[in-house]
């Protein structure tokens, strides 16, 4: 910590409305305080601003960091209950990224109210950079994915002609390549100009350097690309997993843990598809079929979305297979995920390959079954796969995934020789990740530091 006679900067945080963006916005202010003498502001929305709150009390931060309140203009479309992307029903997500720029006079008066020496800006919000530098404000980009999908964005949308992509793992068939098409278009519409792609844009506003999400040990040689292919100095802050709970539910569920705890080491299964994806009724089918036709022990997190809390697991599942699986699995609505990741009793992770699960998933040794379920995290299954890491559960195009395959995998991974090589693979990216992690931190402090010295008068 800097002497009590050094300066005390501020800097405002901006994530996107979602708590996957929002929770490492979080993670990085409770490093950046344990360096140096900031003080941090937090801003979003209402309806996430108790969750923030409940983060900052928590972790005792009361003194140096603050929740902000952002205010969308009113709509009959989307309430305030809707300005997040928790439980937001999916046809209104382009709703809320239409909607998202109408805060900007809102966050002109908390500029002016805050008045910070930074501001750290996230990806669909290219508009408060240039709101910043409109106030002589210096802003940094903070991207809370990783390298690999830059990089693959980077080179098929902005560097095409430059010959063959070098990381041939990351490619896409042809279909998942015009559905990332899609999206990917979809977002630059909406966020920029035509023409424009959202990194670039983003790269370009933001001052001296860029910050991702990711470690040098995991994704180095994708940091250098990125790097390079948009001409700033590309900064890593380490995985940022937070252990402590962002989860508006007190309960631990330790007899989750305990049931674990009677289980053997890297016997069982963790299922879970973030908080913001929720499983169709197929796909629900597809898993319980899978878990039947191996003899894994699991833990299924199982979630549903806003306006349908009356739903029951007993009823969305297969019938009778709780009665039929009840000594090897769990299904649950919530699981403390961090503590279960820890636990030697779990052998490897089904994930939609989210990057907040994935860093969890590689911090804790971890290898992940990968289940992609929206073509964005394709690329960063492809990288997984790649790295060692994880085994892909296969799909044809357009159609959904079976239980057979899913339970091969499962199986594979859990009793096959694969398996081993897996979890050594990750226990190995685990210790170096850990060693980086504060030396991370501590780069990304003093820089974020010394572009406040230099624009303060």
């Amino acid at each position: 910590m800097d002497p009590p006679q050094a300066p005390r900067f501020k800097i405002l945080m901006f994530p996107w409305l979602a708590h996957g963006h929002i929770s490492p916005y979080l993670g990085l202010s409770k490093r950046l305080l344990a360096t140096k003498n900031f003080h941090i502001y937090v801003c979003s929305t209402a309806i996430n601003i108790t969750s923030i709150q409940s983060f900052i009390q928590s972790n005792n931060l009361g003194d140096s960091m603050e929740a902000v309140e952002l205010k969308l203009e009113p709509s009959v479309h989307l309430p305030p209950h809707y300005h997040t992307t928790k439980n937001l029903p999916s046809h209104l997500f382009c709703e809320l990224l239409k909607a998202f720029p109408t805060a900007k006079s809102s966050f002109s008066d908390i500029i002016t109210a805050v008045n910070p020496d930074l501001i750290v800006f996230d990806s669909f919000q290219p508009w408060a950079a240039k709101l910043a530098a409109s106030r002589g404000i210096p802003a940094v980009h903070f991207f809370v994915a990783g390298a690999a999908t830059q990089s693959f964005d980077l080179h098929h949308y902005c560097c095409p002609s430059d010959g063959g992509f070098q990381f041939q793992e990351l490619s896409m068939n042809g279909y998942e390549k015009n559905s990332f098409d899609e999206l990917t278009k979809l977002l630059n519409n909406d966020i920029c100009k035509q023409g424009e792609v959202i990194y670039n844009v983003c790269h370009d506003l933001s001052s001296e350097v860029v910050l991702l999400k990711t470690s040098w040990s995991f994704e180095g040689k994708y940091i250098n690309y990125v790097s390079s292919a948009c001409n700033k100095k590309v900064l890593p802050t380490g995985p940022l997993v937070v252990t402590d709970s962002f989860s508006s539910s007190g309960d631990d569920n330790s007899d989750i843990l305990q049931w674990l705890s009677k289980k053997d080491h890297h016997s069982t299964v963790y299922i879970s598809f973030g908080s913001e994806y929720f499983l169709s009724g197929e796909e629900v089918e597809a898993i319980a079929k899978g878990l039947e036709l191996c003899e894994v022990n699991f833990i299924w997190v199982l979630r549903f979305p806003l306006g349908e809390e009356t739903k029951t697991i007993e009823e969305t599942l297969p019938l009778g297979f709780l009665e039929r699986v009840k000594e090897r699995g769990i299904v649950t609505g919530w699981a403390p995920q961090a503590k279960i990741l820890q636990h030697p009793g779990i052998g490897a992770f089904l994930s939609h390959c989210g990057w907040s699960s994935i860093m969890e998933s590689m911090y804790f040794g971890v290898p992940i079954i990968g289940m992609p379920m929206k073509v964005i995290m394709v690329v960063d299954t492809n990288m997984l796969v790649g790295c060692g890491v994880c085994l892909r559960i296969p799909r044809k195009d357009n159609e959904g995934y079976k239980g057979e395959d899913i339970a091969m995998a499962m199986s594979d991974v859990i009793f096959g020789e694969s398996g081993e090589r897996l979890r050594c693979r990750a226990e190995e990216l685990s210790e170096k990740m850990r060693m980086e992690e504060v030396e991370e931190t501590e780069v990304v402090a003093n820089q974020l530091w010394k572009i406040c010295l230099k624009n303060r008068p």
